[in-house]
């Protein structure tokens, strides 16, 4: 078993399907990581408690998805089943079809909005920025545990897209009872009728198509975005730290990114509003949103700065020795 999945990870079409599965976890990782980032400061930076709740968030998290990516490898079917309907289509009014995955994503998404709001409205309401961690800390505990809680979020998009790429079509030959009596590779399905063609004792048996998923290289891949993710979130957290000016435009993203997850659960669920269906918001769009909200917020951030360097030449030109407090201080107004 160990020669086959060696041979499955290090072949040229392996390692190719592990270099997009470590890229795609890189890149939904981003919003994953902000949250991780913003959630660990609650427990405060002294001891290197916010540190270890990162390490110790994003090691746990990885397992869990691990075994998170097993359970869906093996219910996918289930995952799609509704098991709870609200509303009627013909009422126009509300209409939804609950399955696990929907239920899961919307709260997820909810919750992130939440956070988000909450985290903006403290901002705007502290008298002092720079102290404003500390206030209303979390347990180390309780930090752990929400950030594993959303990873675990975040990993539904993950691992479905992963098993997208990571599945390998196959055509069984099986009998009246449904028992595989023979396994041909991807694309054999011509292999597989001529079989039944060139032997008459197969009377009764047919070729079906199967879906195989590739968990060693997706697990692999999760395990590398996790060492990854460890070896940034400190870097993430100090970042923001030291330029409190794009903690509000994280938080905007965070904003966004449950937005975006809202629409994603309404869509699997096919909620409809006073007749409309909600469709789940493109990752595209997300991305551009992102990029439009980054772009603004430096190109903002960079002629603030430069009124300030302008205001305290011209204070220091009429010899206020106090010219860079004042500069600051008009800065801060406007």
């Amino acid at each position: 078993m160990i020669a086959d999945i060696f041979a499955e990870v290090f072949s040229v079409q392996g390692l190719f399907t592990l270099l997009m599965l470590v890229l795609l976890q890189a890149v939904l990782g981003f919003d994953n990581l902000l949250y991780i980032s913003i959630e660990s400061k609650r427990v405060g930076e002294e001891d290197g408690k916010a540190s270890m709740v990162r390490r110790w968030g994003i090691g746990l998290a990885v397992a869990f998805r691990i075994v998170l990516l097993i359970i869906i490898v093996n219910i996918f079917s289930l995952l799609a089943e509704p098991f709870f309907r609200f509303g009627s289509e013909d009422s126009g009014l509300f209409f939804g079809e609950f399955n696990l995955q929907a239920v899961i994503t919307l709260f997820g998404g909810g919750f992130i909005i939440y956070t988000a709001i909450k985290e903006i409205s403290h901002l705007m309401t502290v008298d002092h920025i720079e102290h404003s961690e500390g206030d209303k800390k979390k347990s180390v505990t309780q930090a752990i545990i929400l950030i594993v809680a959303m990873n675990l979020v975040f990993s539904f998009d993950s691992i479905l897209s992963a098993m997208a790429i990571a599945s390998v079509k196959t055509v069984e030959l099986v009998n009246a009872t449904g028992a595989v009596v023979s396994v041909f590779e991807a694309g054999g399905i011509e292999e597989c009728q001529a079989a039944l063609l060139a032997d008459p004792a197969l009377v009764g048996l047919t070729c079906e198509v199967s879906k195989t998923y590739q968990v060693w290289l997706m697990a692999i891949a999760i395990i590398l975005s996790g060492i990854a993710m460890i070896l940034l979130a400190d870097r993430v957290a100090e970042f923001i730290k030291k330029n409190r000016m794009y903690e509000v435009l994280g938080l905007f993203i965070l904003f966004i990114v449950g937005a975006l997850l809202v629409s994603e659960g309404a869509h699997l669920a096919h909620l409809k509003l006073f007749g409309h269906e909600i469709h789940a918001i493109e990752k595209s769009t997300f991305y551009l949103i992102v990029f439009v909200l980054v772009v603004t917020d430096i190109i903002s951030t960079s002629y603030q700065r430069r009124l300030w360097k302008q205001r305290e030449a011209e204070l220091a030109s009429r010899g206020d020795p106090d010219a860079s407090a004042k500069a600051a201080e008009a800065a801060k107004n406007g």
